[in-house]
């Protein structure tokens, strides 16, 4: 059936414009907008040390992760993806991590896709992530990406090429088993890389063209910045957050009003501390 997927349902009750630019910016690079904020992190990192006094472990990483988390499940529009000219409201809220197994330039990658059903509160946030983190930054671990891509590694490059083809169209005409849209990373509903850790500034980082992954955010390291708030100017120690987005999913408003909440949480981490509430496009 045209229009079918597995990993999300049709829209059909889209806007003019909404409908019609997914046939005129037909690829994700297309329609990439671009939006970086330095992020002041001295509440954070107060919430953090208070925290730590109760007993609790708590990073920026994890309550930045959370953040993302909670405005895709308040801000459904957010969880979209388009594919084929057409766009989907998401099943399932996942977040993409690359992470290194270890930092030093022979150090393997992979990447993890924790499941989310936006309900959970920070803590939930922070135990899920940091689990998977845990387990997968093991050497001797290999998660199914893992081991999917090293079947493919193990063949000729003309059927690699043939093989990942057929992979594109297929995901193109929604035909993709289930089992390979639940261990790819770039079935998301966003992907978030924490290049700080590396010791540098933040990136824009493109979202992919194939898969559905519609947000892509870059953390980067810690810094002295210069803040505007309040209508005064005043030195903060900050990250710079840089945001790349597929512009087709929503409009700049809802963007707009969406970074708003997600700021209001970093700023306010407690908020996060009790459950969230996921809503769904009908």
């Amino acid at each position: 059936m045209f229009g079918h997927r597995s990993d999300g349902k049709e829209l059909k009750n889209l806007s003019p414009i909404f409908r019609i630019i997914p046939s005129v910016m037909k690829e994700r690079c297309d329609a990439q907008v671009y939006f970086n904020q330095d992020i002041n992190i001295t509440p954070m990192e107060n919430y953090i040390a208070k925290k730590a006094e109760e007993g609790i472990k708590i990073s920026i990483l994890d309550i930045i992760f959370a953040g993302v988390v909670r405005i895709i499940a308040e801000r459904p529009q957010l969880n979209r993806f388009c594919v084929n000219g057409r766009t989907y409201a998401r099943n399932d809220l996942t977040v993409s991590l690359a992470i290194k197994k270890s930092l030093t330039d022979s150090g393997e990658e992979t990447n993890i896709k924790p499941y989310f059903t936006g309900n959970e509160t920070l803590f939930e946030v922070r135990d899920i992530l940091q689990n998977m983190i845990e387990e997968n930054k093991k050497v001797e671990t290999a998660n199914s990406l893992d081991k999917f891509i090293g079947v493919l590694n193990k063949i000729p490059t003309s059927f690699i090429k043939f093989v990942v083809g057929r992979l594109i169209a297929m995901d193109k005409h929604g035909h993709l088993p289930k089992s390979i849209i639940k261990l790819s990373p770039f079935h998301t509903s966003a992907y978030i890389t924490n290049v700080g850790s590396l010791g540098i500034n933040s990136i824009y980082h493109h979202i992919y063209n194939f898969g559905t992954t519609s947000l892509f955010f870059a953390m980067g390291k810690k810094k002295k910045s210069y803040i505007y708030e309040d209508d005064e100017i005043r030195e903060e120690k900050v990250i710079n957050v840089a945001f790349v987005g597929d512009e087709r999913i929503c409009d700049g408003y809802y963007f707009a009003s969406s970074f708003r909440q997600l700021h209001k949480y970093l700023m306010h981490p407690e908020l996060l501390e009790t459950p969230g509430k996921r809503e769904r496009e009908i």
